[in-house]
């Protein structure tokens, strides 16, 4: 399982899908598209700023999260950016990591 964080934007007609069913709805049905791709939420949060909702989620792969944000995207009342969250664990596994990397001009 990877951990996930969505950023989406309503779209207007999202904004009119919002006011008509309110947060509590909306995150009933956000939750049961990850919970049907086999994730689970940890946290929804409405937010003031350039990012209106934050998901964070749980999901079984980059593939998964790649096609729920597709098809929410699709249906038009948000748009979504994800992000991958790493644990501090994963980061100690990577800095152990030779990479064979020569910076431009080196």
């Amino acid at each position: 399982m990877g951990k996930y964080m969505f950023h989406a934007t309503y779209t207007g007609e999202g904004l009119v899908g919002l006011l008509k069913e309110g947060g509590s709805r909306r995150r009933a049905a956000l939750t049961d598209t990850i919970e049907a791709m086999g994730g689970n939420v940890e946290g929804l949060y409405y937010a003031f700023g350039e990012t209106d909702l934050y998901i964070i989620c749980d999901l079984p792969d980059d593939a998964t999260a790649t096609a729920v944000s597709l098809n929410i995207a699709k249906a038009g009342a948000l748009n979504m950016r994800a992000t991958v969250l790493l644990t501090p664990e994963m980061v100690d596994e990577a800095v152990k990591k030779t990479v064979p990397y020569r910076p431009p001009g080196a």
